[in-house]
């Protein structure tokens, strides 16, 4: 079967080109009927928002990260080809590519636009897996009725939504398990949308490496290539209790994947663990003062996170490199969950307190776990309700007029060691959200 993903209209098992709307964006897969369990996986999903809303940078090589010691968050395809990837160090991604445009992230503006696009998937199916801000698995089984076509129809017309309405693109992976419709996403980006059926998955699988298995890291592929399973064909040709004897229970879960069989069902109640930030220093800090400076932003943007997803959390978490690159982390317990900024930054600046005088420092970053699913703006924080109310208040103003119509900062008193939230309101935006 073969259909046209711009009008959905049925194709020509041969046509190279829909006959109706002149497309060439056609899918054809002789299974394409009976699947229903999809990957969506939005299309460099910061850069391409970035571009979106700035049409200057729409045939530049985008990059969004920070400073020139921080790290790729987002790279664009065009700078992508450069070589670019995230997680790279930006001196890197810039020495790879000098013209790129550096863009610092706005996890407030993607937090919403994942929300959007996650809001137009449950319109689909009931049955949505988030993994990410800009990425989740969805199960349409049954869903023909409801929506008047098949699931693949379903899905095209999705992903021509999220374009008109969102201005971004997503690539879509089909298939008969998580498995191989995560694996399918990938092959066809950006703006894809590929099929990858169960009686064609061992054969497709064999010639890949063993990594290219979820949860095969590189030290467990060093230890199988030195036992003799380098690639999936390897362990495909496997005995199932010997793999078991070698490995155990993960011995099997291999032998099931490298045919394509995967059972878990796609889950809607999956937990999001916990919600953090971090930046990496152009020049190391030792000093208290801009080290909680840092900390106040890292955690308002934790904190916007938290609101955004209606969610709140108990235990707090503060993360710092030091300048020989390792790493310390320092958790504390609240007395009861909170997605407020103050009372986060209270228990990281306690936190940061201790740590401060021993060495420099070109990270820091805050984290928030043990999360639970609250109401919103109509969540009191029950430790200070006042707080929580003036807080949601100033969220109300930034949501309405822009973040940088009110600007939250710190101010202190020689005499005391706490600092006070200060925020001001501007009548136009602020050239720079941090102060």
């Amino acid at each position: 079967m073969s259909f046209c993903r711009d009008c959905l209209a049925d194709t020509p098992d041969q046509a190279s080109r829909c006959p109706v709307c002149g497309s060439p964006r056609l899918v054809r897969h002789p299974e394409v009927d009976s699947l229903s369990i999809a990957h969506v996986d939005c299309d460099a999903f910061y850069a391409t928002i970035e571009k979106r809303d700035d049409p200057a940078l729409a045939d530049k090589p985008v990059i969004v990260g920070g400073g020139k010691r921080g790290v790729v968050a987002a790279a664009c395809y065009v700078a992508r080809t450069y070589g670019i990837r995230s997680a790279m160090p930006i001196f890197e991604a810039k020495r790879r590519c000098p013209n790129a445009v550096v863009v610092k992230p706005n996890m407030a503006k993607y937090v919403q636009v994942g929300r959007e696009v996650r809001k137009a998937m449950f319109a689909l199916t009931p049955l949505v897996e988030p993994l990410s801000i800009d990425e989740a698995f969805l199960d349409l089984t049954g869903t023909e009725r409801l929506h008047g076509m098949i699931p693949a129809k379903t899905l095209a017309r999705f992903a021509g939504k999220v374009e008109r309405e969102f201005g971004i693109t997503v690539s879509i992976g089909l298939s008969v398990n998580k498995f191989l419709a995560k694996i399918a996403s990938d092959l066809d980006k950006p703006r894809g949308f590929a099929v990858l059926g169960q009686t064609e998955a061992a054969t497709f699988l064999a010639s890949k490496p063993v990594g290219f298995i979820y949860g095969v890291g590189a030290v467990s592929a060093a230890k199988l290539a030195s036992d003799g399973f380098r690639t999936i064909a390897d362990l495909q040709r496997a005995d199932a209790n010997d793999l078991m004897r070698r490995y155990g229970e993960e011995g099997a879960r291999l032998w099931r994947l490298a045919r394509g069989v995967d059972s878990r069902m796609v889950n809607p109640e999956r937990d999001t663990k916990s919600i953090s930030a971090e930046t990496t220093f152009e020049q190391d800090i030792g000093e208290f003062r801009p080290l909680e400076q840092h900390l106040w932003d890292l955690t308002e943007r934790v904190s916007a996170r938290l609101k955004a997803n209606t969610l709140a959390g108990s235990t707090v978490t503060l993360k710092l490199k030091s300048a020989d690159f390792k790493i310390r982390t320092r958790a504390r317990a609240l007395g009861s969950p909170t997605q407020l900024a103050t009372r986060i930054f209270a228990a990281g600046r306690d936190l940061l307190a201790h740590e401060v005088g021993t060495t420099h420092f070109r990270l820091i970053g805050i984290g928030v776990s043990n999360l639970e699913e609250v109401e919103g703006d109509d969540f009191a924080d029950l430790i200070d309700r006042r707080a929580a109310e003036a807080e949601h208040a100033v969220d109300r103003l930034r949501s309405k007029f822009g973040r940088d119509v009110v600007v939250k900062g710190l101010t202190f008193d020689d005499d005391q060691a706490a600092p006070k939230d200060r925020a001001s309101v501007s009548s136009a935006p602020a050239k720079s959200s941090r102060r």
